[in-house]
């Protein structure tokens, strides 16, 4: 997979190891450049915007932007419940819910069909 295609897959995300709320380094690592670079041009535009309009931009950013997934996001299906999840919080909570009460609904019906008294365990065990 190529380096746009899976910076397109895995989104923008803020740092959790970047100095200021890990918006200069979300950055540099989506558009893969230089941290130090991304942030001297921060720091430029702060000097030459004037300091408020830049501050303003630099918290929009970080409030717009998703903390990076603690743990590495593998599969698209991943990628799609973190997304969930960092949205809303209760969808994702929904979703896990049905999960696992389809699961559960799942081992029920093993559980009745093993424990059944037509489950012949020794024609099993024999053949």
């Amino acid at each position: 997979m190529t380096r746009s295609a899976e910076r397109q897959r895995t989104g923008m995300y803020r740092s959790r190891t970047g100095l200021i709320l890990g918006v200069c380094k979300g950055f540099a690592r989506y558009f893969d450049f230089s941290v130090f670079w991304m942030r001297a041009i921060t720091v430029a535009l702060l000097l030459f915007s004037g300091i408020w309009p830049m501050v303003i931009v630099y918290v929009v950013a970080a409030v717009l932007m998703k903390l990076e997934p603690v743990v590495p996001l593998e599969t698209e299906e991943e990628q799609e419940f973190y997304n969930s999840y960092t949205t809303s919080r209760s969808m994702a909570l929904r979703r896990l819910k049905r999960i696992y009460d389809n699961l559960d609904r799942r081992i029920q019906r093993m559980e009745s069909i093993v424990t059944a008294r037509e489950y012949d365990w020794e024609r099993r065990f024999n053949a």
